[in-house]
């Protein structure tokens, strides 16, 4: 069967099986940023966007895109790259492979949740699973990331 939905901004026709996950299917269109883990919905590496809240691809089948807007790491540019240094910086990344979908998290909890404290942060991004960073850098680089406006708009007032 064909679909048609918005990968990252444009418009995609892709055919598709109709056992086809939504993991699948946009890896197979070019991003790579989304990874495959668990395939059980407990890992946070497949995270995308659709309609801009997070899903685990690893558990939609691709015909729910039809129609929808579907968002990866790829797709979201300056925000993700700013987001990434935050990460960098703090010692949150190591091999990296759990950080794209953490991203798409801290992303999406940035424009749902209006200054998240500690435990709505550590309740938004409970299905992200890192093997080898540990928690607290990847939760200082979040409520570092998440200040970071407020932090530049007291130093400009200073």
């Amino acid at each position: 069967m064909k679909i048609q939905f918005q990968l990252n901004g444009r418009t995609v026709c892709p055919e598709i099986e109709a056992d086809m996950l939504l993991l699948d299917l946009v890896r197979k269109l070019g991003c790579l940023s989304v990874k495959r883990g668990c395939e059980t919905s407990n890992c946070g590496l497949c995270t995308v966007l659709m309609d801009g809240t997070p899903v685990l691809s690893c558990s939609v089948l691709a015909a729910r895109a039809e129609g929808r807007k579907i968002t990866t790491l790829e797709g979201m540019g300056e925000e993700a790259e700013e987001a990434g240094r935050f990460l960098a910086q703090e010692g949150g990344e190591q091999c990296g492979y759990c950080s794209p979908g953490f991203l798409m998290n801290v992303l999406a909890m940035e424009k749902e949740l209006d200054h998240p404290s500690e435990e709505e942060i550590k309740e938004y991004l409970a299905g992200n699973l890192c093997r080898c960073s540990g928690y607290m850098s990847q939760l200082r680089a979040v409520k570092k990331y998440l200040n970071r406006k407020e932090e530049t708009a007291d130093a400009g007032s200073r």
